[in-house]
């Protein structure tokens, strides 16, 4: 199986990418020519990631019949100090909300995700560290188990 991306120089730093039929734009900032009209190409790295997982997760967490109101995913790269600027570790942040979440059910979801299903986690970790924190709310705003 292949796939394909492609992406078309408009202007300055603004590039056209087109996926699967989708447009985005992509950008620098102004200090390296850019127009900020898109986000930077190296944090996109950190979308897919987040997307991966994240997508990964809630589908298990249905399966399990997790009753979850609200998920959302914060990826945070550490970047090198000297060029080329890589990121040198990543870390993911699951936040769960709702009520009577199991905190054993959304450890077996991250884990399946970053183990077997990932494949964008699984391409990065043989790159740098991926580590993983999981913040479960289930008693609503202001409450937190950790």
């Amino acid at each position: 199986m292949k796939e394909t991306v492609k992406i078309d120089w408009l202007n300055e730093m603004v590039f056209e990418v087109q996926v699967d039929g989708y447009k985005l734009y992509i950008d620098s900032t102004p200090e390296h020519g850019g127009q900020e009209q898109g986000p930077r190409p190296k944090q996109l790295l950190m979308v897919a990631l987040a997307g991966c997982t994240a997508m990964d997760v809630v589908s298990i967490l249905k399966k399990m019949r997790e009753e979850v109101e609200e998920f959302s995913v914060e990826v945070e790269g550490e970047l090198a100090e000297e060029h080329p600027k890589k990121y040198t570790g990543m870390k993911v942040i699951y936040r769960v909300k709702g009520k009577n979440i199991s905190r054993t059910n959304v450890e077996k979801a991250v884990t399946l995700s970053t183990t077997k299903y990932c494949g964008v986690t699984a391409n990065l970790e043989e790159a740098f560290p991926v580590t993983n924190e999981i913040i479960i709310d289930t008693q609503g705003a202001g409450s937190a188990d950790q």
